[in-house]
Formats: C-alpha cells, structure tokens, sequence
C-alpha cells in the first residue's frame, strides 16, 4: 500500500519534533537529515543501482535493536562512520555525534532522544525501499521540504543554506539547462549551500550533467553531499571548508586557472564584508579589466567569479541584492564594464522577503557568454508583485514562477511587466548604466483621481468608465447598454441604480453568451484531460502527470478575454498540491484501486479506538454521493429538521429566561428540570400559560430525541452501505468517481469562482462609480438645506431659536 505525500512529510517532520527544544534548528536539521539519509541508504542498499555500499552490520535495521540500550548513540556513531569509509563519504556523512551530550542530553535523555528518533524512521511511511514513483523524487521532495521548514526555523543569521526551490526553478529555466546536448556538459555553484539550488537546475537537464559545488561550511557541504545522492547524482562533487574566493578549488588541467563550466547558478551571501580575507583582490585575474569590488561588500566579487568561470558559450543566473543594479562608486565602474562586454542577458526582480537570510528584495542577474558582443539590449522583468504570504516571508506561487519563466524566456514585452531596454538607453548620460528596473519600466497603478466636475454637476467621468476597456471588450454592447454618453462631453449617464446593475449585467445576452463560452471551453478540456488521467497506470510519473494537465490548461485559456491563464493555472495547481498530487501517487503504486482502511487512534496511555473508516483515494462522501443521493437527502433532511428544533428550543429559552420568565428559577434549563416544574404546576388552574410553555418545551425535547434516534440509526445504515459498495467498484467506476466526481468537480468549482471574482470586479467597480459621483454638490446642498429647516422648524416648536 502507497502513503499519502502529506504522510511522508508530516512522519519527517515529527523527526524534528522529537529533538526540538533547547537545540537551535541550525543544529538539529544536521541530526534530521543525517538520519534520513542513513535510512535511506540502508533501504536501498539491496538496490543493483546505488552507489552506497553498506558494510555488514552497519544498516539502520541493525542500529535499530539497539534503541532504548545505553550505548544507542555509539551503535549509530559506528555504523554511520563504518559507511562513511566504505564510500569515500569522510568528513561528509559523518560529521556530527548521536553521543553529542551538549545537544542531545546526558545519560537516559540522550537515550530516550535518539531512540525515539529511530523509532520514527521505522514508520511504514518512511520505508523508502518501494516507497518511489519511478521518474519522481518522492524522498527528494521530502529532503526539499525538511529544508524549508528548517530554514524556516533557524532564521535570518543561519538560513542562509537554502535557496527556496520556487527562486531555483527559475534559474534553471532562464538559463536553459533544459538545452543540453552531452553528458559532458557541466554545472557548477560556487556557493552551494546544500546543494537543492544545483540540483534543481541539473535536474532541468534532459541528460545527465557532471555537478560540481564548493560551500565554505563543512557541515553544510555534507549536507550538500547527501542532497545529491538521496536525488540520484551520487556523482556530484562537492567541496566544503574552503572559501570560493579566497581558495577556489575547481581548477582547470594547469592547476592554476580556473575550471570553466556551461552553467552556473548561485545564491551568493548577499553583501559579504570580510569577502577579502585570505588573499589579494589587486592580483587575481578575476577583476582584470573590471575593477576591484567595494572592500566590505562582496556582491560583485561572487559575480566577477562566475563570469570567469563560465566557457565562451557559458550561461549563468546570479541571485544577488537589488543594489548590485544601480550603486555608485567602484561597483557603478564595475557594472558599466560588464555592460559594455555585453555580458548580462536579462534582469529579473523579485519580491522583498523572499529569502531565509534577509528580508530584502533580490534580483536574478541572468549573464551569457554567447554572442555577448552582438547584444543590443537586457530584457528587463519586474516580477516583484507577484507572490504569497506564507507565514513571515513571502513566497512565489506557481502562476509567478511560470509566467516569470514564459515571459523572459520568449522575450514577451507586457506593460508594467517586462520589456526589452536597449543598450543605448541605459548608457545614455541621465542612466549612466543604472539598471534600477523602476527606471525603465514603470509598474505602478494609475491613481483613482476624483472628478470634481463629476461631484458638481453629476455623471459618471467618461475616463473612469472606458477604462474598463478588457470588460467593454468581451462585452461590445454592454458599455452603450449601461450608459448613455450623449448628454455631455466626457460623462456618462447611468441608466440602472445602484441595486440594479448586477442584474443589469448578469442578465445581458453577450454576459450569458460569454458564460456559455467558458463553460464550454472548459468542457473540452475537461474532456480530453478525463480521457488522458483515466488512461494512468501504475508505471505513471507524477510529475509529468501535472506538467501535461496544467500545460493543457495554460493552451486552453491563452487566447480568452478577462481571464488569466496563470490565475487558472495556480487553481489547478493549488488543487494538485492539496489533493490530486497524493491521489497519483496513490495510483502509481496500486493503480485504480479504492479499500477502505480503519482509522484506529492510540491516546497518552497507548490504548487504541476505533474511529470508523475511510477511503484516501475515494472518500466516503464521494461515494455517497453518487451511489445513495436519497439517503444522504433523507439524512440531510432529519439533521435540518433536528436543527430547526433546536432553534425553537433556544428561543423558548430566551423568550421565558429573563427575571420574569418561566425559566428564570431554573439553575439550568434542560427536560428534567422542565420535567419536574411541569409536575408541580400541572393542575394548577392559574398556571395554564406556564403549563403550555412547559408542555411545547418537553414536546420539542421529545421530537429531538427522536430526531436524534433516527439520524443516528441512518447514518449507520448510509455507512453500512456506503462500505458494501466499495467491494461492487469496478477499475472504471473508480476512475470514474475520482476523475469526474473528484477531480474535474473541485477544478470547474475553482474556474467558476474566478469567473464569478472577474464578474464581481467590474459590477464592483460601476457601483463604487455610481456611488461616488450619485449625488452631485448642488444636490447635497439643498438636501442640507432641507434637513435644517427642519431641524429649525422642531425647535422653533420646543421654544427655542436658532440664529
């Protein structure tokens, strides 16, 4: 049997949970994903194709005995080294201690710590021997995912290791790595953290590539290490300890120059101080002919390091702060020599926040050898509206990476948005080779100006109403048929009130025809997706799965007016990510299969209870829905008509619960206290209102009893039946369920919703129109008049005057 994705990664997390506490999540990572790595490895050490050979007695199944014994932590110690020197992995794999007292505890905490972390990586969720979808990095997802969350963590001054993947998988794209010819190609990082930022751009690559990083920190270059062979590059090179300026360790043949490579992407420490120490910036070629960067800030040093150490045709995509864009001095000399190479083929910026080391905004300098001096321009993108909030930072959606990646990649020139700047221009004297992007593309919104023409005289500005000009286009007539602009130059006469005009538009014949249009474009896409999911097999590679479902989607709304292929886009991606991604990956280990399972919990004390059941690929409700409509109907209806009785109840409570009610003695209402009263006052003849009131509460608790009684006895006989019928399912009714009624159903809910947001945007925005300029000047004028007259006139009559 699969797990669920969310399974993996909630199991992983645990892992961290169990040595969370007095440790900083810097250092705790490093035991995490030691682990994970250690079990790994042992899990796939039967496998023809790894390149781990584990030495007898050194797996994690034999560390495993051992847990809960006091020499637990020396068993790991052993048998991770024993590993380490079998596979040329010293100083790597082995650099940290499960016997760390200072980290882990003394004595029995260090035990109970260690142990328990073992104990989650036996879970059957974390057994890594079957648990892959061929073609997709389920485990190397997980690595990913433990590093955000331990960036996360660790904060500004120590999550500095970790490139988010969204920032990554750009890079990688705008440089093309998807274009390789030959496994002799290479691709380099000289600052490569733990390596997920060079691992997302060779994994682009639809051939193998040879990797090479170097990382200062040791420990995080073992990480790196690890990063590589848990993602299937056990050939990637790293080197750690070392300073990529200072001591550069990818030579060339000489041993002296350094080694040149097709592709490089890096996420350099922004503005590094101490970038000099350990050697001469005024006698290294890398600064020849471009100048010597500013003493305390490193940013162009890291840049001129990449330039040298790409190949004549090598392609590079650099994160660096946006000030590397335009300051002054020996960095503005230095950029206007890298501009006059023509060596900087585009610009990208990004959000501020997006990065776990700092919090302001960055850019993506994109160079490219090739042809460098034939270029006559830098494609300018500013991306930097275009993200989530997720917790303290931001993060780029889905929809940013694509439409980021699509525009710059086919040069695409959008107001506000990107456009190509030609070298002349920004040397020109009032640039001076200033590549702040807002000099060159003004992104800002026009500013909602008042009319006071409009607030004088009335009507609706001419200018405000035509700049709906996308809306004016889907619909041709709507415009005449909600405004009448012969009156006066430049203004428009509303013929609907305020409360009219979403009907007035909804109604319309080319808004419903538009409708239509959408409905139907969305059912051949449908269709033709349903026809491709339901063909799946277990051999499937989920990531190619949603590659061909949003690529279709993208083709399908690209040429549609009002609508945003990318919003739709993020809905059927945000889709995958909370449901249709684990339901593949379900597919691609059991195929079309739906058994229900038992959900059996365990409290504090280990005693387990039985929660019922479920089914993870075809819920309950799903089959519910389609196979007892009625039932669920008659039950839906016994549990409106249990809630309208309660209603009743808590208004007979508040009608009677004041100090003068019937209620009002009562300590609390419920039938025996009702009950009892009821009893006392029964036959008394001056009580009769009290009597009824008591009567018509204890009816209503009987009719909730009995409503109670009977949801209670339907709804097990719904779930009796509702469990009998997964056994009649064949292959295709599971298809059928999962395609049509699951996924298909959630998506057309999510494309009407932005159909209904656009629609909602321009009644919106006609009603705030109408709402502004509804009551001209002259109009208040007299209505204030009116109201002190009036105001007057009641005085007068009390006595008093108003002067």
């Amino acid at each position: 049997m699969a797990i669920k994705k969310s399974e993996l990664y909630s199991s992983l997390w645990a892992g961290a949970d169990a040595l969370r506490g007095g440790m900083d999540a810097s250092q705790y990572k490093d035991f995490v994903l030691g682990m994970l790595f250690f079990k790994y490895v042992s899990d796939k050490s039967n496998d023809s194709k790894s390149a781990i050979y584990i030495p007898e007695g050194s797996s994690f199944y034999d560390v495993a005995q051992h847990k809960g014994h006091p020499n637990i932590g020396e068993e790991l110690d052993k048998a991770i080294s024993a590993i380490a020197k079998e596979n040329d992995l010293q100083g790597i794999i082995d650099t940290i201690s499960f016997q760390d007292k200072e980290k882990l505890g003394q004595g029995k905490e260090l035990v109970d710590t260690v142990s328990n972390l073992i104990r989650i990586f036996e879970k059957p969720e974390l057994n890594f021997r079957n648990n892959k979808a061929e073609g997709d990095d389920i485990l190397g997802d997980a690595y990913e995912y433990l590093m955000r969350h331990f960036a996360t963590e660790s904060g500004k001054s120590k999550g500095q290791f970790y490139t988010p993947s969204e920032v990554s998988r750009i890079l990688a794209k705008v440089i093309k790595v998807s274009d390789a010819k030959n496994a002799k190609q290479t691709i380099y990082d000289p600052t490569c953290g733990s390596g997920s930022l060079l691992l997302k751009a060779a994994d682009e690559s639809p051939i193998p590539l040879s990797i090479y990083g170097q990382e200062k920190e040791t420990s995080t270059a073992g990480l790196a290490k690890m990063n590589f062979i848990i993602h299937g590059h056990e050939t990637g090179e790293v080197v750690g300890g070392y300073s990529t300026l200072s001591s550069p360790k990818w030579l060339g043949d000489n041993g002296t120059d350094l080694k040149s490579f097709d592709f490089i992407v890096a996420n350099p420490p922004f503005s590094l101080k101490n970038w000099t120490q350990g050697f001469n910036p005024s006698e290294d070629s890398r600064f020849t002919g471009f100048g010597i960067p500013p003493e305390k800030n490193g940013d162009y040093a890291f840049l001129l390091h990449i330039i040298k150490s790409l190949k004549s045709t090598g392609k590079a995509a650099v994160i660096l702060p946006h000030g590397v864009l335009f300051r002054g001095n020996a960095e503005s000399e230095i950029r206007k020599n890298i501009l006059k190479r023509g060596l900087i083929k585009g610009i990208i910026g990004l959000p501020a926040n997006l990065f776990y080391g700092t919090g302001i905004p960055a850019c993506v300098i994109i160079i490219d050898k090739e042809d460098a001096d034939q270029r006559k321009g830098i494609f300018m993108v500013d991306a930097s509206k275009g993200f989530m909030k997720d917790g303290n930072k931001n993060r780029l959606r889905e929809q940013d990476i694509h439409k980021i990646v699509d525009v710059f990649n086919n040069q695409l020139e959008i107001p506000k948005y990107s456009r190509m700047v030609g070298i002349t221009e920004i040397s020109d004297p009032k640039n001076d080779y200033n590549l702040n992007i807002p000099r060159y593309i003004d992104s800002q919104e026009p500013e909602d100006i008042q009319d006071i023409a409009a607030h004088l005289l009335g009507d609706i500005p001419a200018v405000n109403v035509d700049s709906l000009t996308e809306y004016w286009t889907a619909y041709p007539s709507l415009k005449s048929h909600l405004f009448d602009n012969s009156k006066r130059a430049g203004y428009y006469v509303p013929k609907f009130e305020q409360d009219a005009i979403k009907q007035a538009i909804f109604k319309h014949p080319e808004f419903v025809a538009f409708s239509a249009t959408m409905d139907n474009v969305f059912a051949n896409w449908s269709n033709a997706s349903s026809v491709y999911l339901k063909s799946l097999k277990t051999d499937l590679k989920p990531k190619q799965v949603i590659k061909e479902l949003s690529e279709s989607i993208l083709n399908q709304y690209s040429n549609m007016p009002l609508l945003d292929k990318y919003d739709l886009y993020q809905h059927l991606m945000g889709y995958w990510s909370d449901v249709m991604q684990d339901d593949v990956y379900l597919i691609s280990v059991d195929g079309w299969i739906a058994e229900p399972k038992r959900i059996i919990e365990k409290n504090k004390a280990g005693k387990e209870s039985d929660k019922g059941w479920t089914c993870d690929l075809v819920p309950p409700s799903l089959v519910i829905e389609h196979y007892f409509k009625d039932e669920k109907r008659k039950l839906d209806q016994l549990e409106a008509d249990k809630e309208a009785i309660a209603a009743q109840l808590a208004e007979l409570e508040e009608e009677h619960g004041g100090d003068e009610g019937y209620f009002a003695d009562f300590d609390k209402v419920n039938k025996g206290t009702v009950a009892k009263r009821l009893k006392e006052i029964e036959k008394d003849k001056d009580a009769k209102d009290e009597v009824l009131v008591m009567k018509q509460y204890m009816s209503l608790i009987e009719q909730q009893a009995k409503l109670t009684t009977d949801i209670k006895t339907a709804s097990e006989t719904l779930d009796k039946k509702a469990l009998a019928q997964y056994a009649k399912l064949t292959e295709t009714d599971v298809q059928n369920l999962v395609v049509d009624g699951k996924w298909m159903k959630a998506i057309q809910i999510a494309i009407n919703s932005e159909m209904e947001r656009i629609s909602r945007r321009l009644t919106g925005r006609i009603k705030e129109l109408l709402d502004r300029y509804e009551t001209p000047m002259p109009e208040l004028d007299k209505q204030l008049k009116e109201l002190e007259e009036k105001v007057n006139a009641h005085l007068a009559k009390m006595g008093f005057s108003w002067s």
